[in-house]
């Protein structure tokens, strides 16, 4: 492979990485970590060019002081970006008090015209270490990022740390192992790199993920209470049905109404009827099972899904349940205050087929214990008064 096509393969892939760290780092709320990589790049890449322009000239001097000198600069804005990425606490000036001692080295050695290897030792140390560093915090945080990224950022960054340590003593010994070394470094960069990006890109996908997530909780959740709200259960009560049921069982909607509330929200205090509201939408969720939906579907109004029973009498004994954990007194900031709660029941697929008639035909038998006086349950019945035909 010839020197020309070895090293514009080399700044041509440093480009395209420039290109995209600058583009990830455009990202809204992305990790700083990208632009540092991208500076990173940069001096990499004008490392690689300087040496593509000037060694050419037969003149090696200062085409290896050049590509040293910048090279070396890489190396602190690489390990600061990945610092930034982990949001790591630590101590980022020892990083270029390292790049400086390397640099004087560089300078020292070729302003005195000391021989090849003796130049080479003091920078290629300083990359050597600056790689195993990089390895080592890859590999400790390497659970932090998904898909394994940075295990593979880890093993490159050691096989760059050793090739660094070697490459100078192989290159004394055989001359011709120069190119090769390029070529062997350029395709370690390169997986180091990719590895980089992905492990942005994945990060990015996961806040995508995570705020989707969020956003469905919002859209599906109470926030007082943290029960499903009627939106939920209007949305995924087929689903529930094709899960939690099977053949020759019921599907119980139990509408609930508490008694006694609004005295006490007016007479407490809306924050005393907030903490009440609470502890009711607790007792309703420790006191189902796991099949079972809970939501809240008004200021005191809730509704409970029991699913997979037997027959309507495990419909009654739910209901019983619920009545007296409803009716046990609450205790809010020392005092202690009663509750009632009407309960109206319907059952799929006796008294309908959909979530809206089903609750509909709840809330009616609901207000059937309403008129009775409160304080009760029972199943709709098509027989009472004000309710239509089955």
């Amino acid at each position: 492979m010839s020197f020309e096509i070895v090293h514009t393969f080399g700044f041509t892939v440093y480009f395209v990485f420039l290109l995209f760290f600058v583009w990830v780092s455009r990202f809204e709320k992305t990790s700083p970590g990208a632009g540092w990589w991208a500076l990173a790049i940069c001096f990499a890449l004008l490392a690689r060019l300087l040496l593509f322009l000037i060694l050419p000239s037969n003149n090696t001097h200062p085409a290896t002081f050049a590509y040293a000198f910048f090279i070396v600069l890489e190396k602190p804005f690489l390990l600061t970006g990945l610092a930034r990425f982990l949001r790591l606490q630590i101590r980022e000036r020892w990083f270029w008090l390292a790049a400086a001692v390397a640099e004087l080295w560089i300078i020292l050695a070729w302003s005195t015209d000391a021989p090849p290897l003796l130049r080479s030792i003091g920078y290629t140390i300083v990359n050597a270490g600056f790689q195993f560093y990089i390895a080592w915090l890859a590999w400790r945080h390497r659970r932090e990022v998904p898909g394994g990224v940075l295990m593979l950022t880890a093993a490159a960054s050691l096989a760059l740390g050793l090739h660094w340590l070697l490459a100078p003593y192989i290159i004394a010994l055989e001359p011709a192992w120069f190119r090769n070394g390029f070529v062997l470094g350029s395709m370690l960069v390169l997986i180091k790199y990719s590895s980089l990006l992905a492990a942005l890109l994945l990060r990015f996908q996961q806040r995508l993920v995570d705020a989707e997530a969020k956003a469905m909780g919002m859209a599906f959740l109470d926030p007082l209470t943290g029960l499903k709200n009627k939106r939920y259960m209007e949305t995924l009560f087929d689903h529930a049905l094709l899960l939690a049921t099977r053949p020759h069982q019921l599907v119980a909607v139990f509408y609930i109404d508490l008694d006694n509330f609004k005295p006490i929200n007016d007479n407490a205090g809306h924050a005393v009827g907030d903490e009440v509201l609470k502890t009711v939408a607790t007792r309703l969720q420790s006191h189902t099972r796991s099949t079972d939906i809970c939501a809240r579907v008004g200021g005191d109004e809730f509704i409970v899904i029991g699913t997979q029973l037997e027959d309507a009498e495990q419909a009654y004994d739910i209901a019983r349940k619920l009545l007296g954990q409803l009716t046990t007194q609450i205790p809010v900031s020392g005092a202690s205050y009663a509750l009632g709660a009407s309960i109206g029941i319907s059952l799929y697929p006796k008294h309908g087929t959909s979530l809206t008639e089903l609750i509909e035909r709840a809330d009616r038998a609901m207000y059937q214990v309403k008129r009775n006086g409160k304080g009760g349950y029972v199943i709709y019945d098509t027989r009472a008064p004000g309710a239509d035909a089955a």
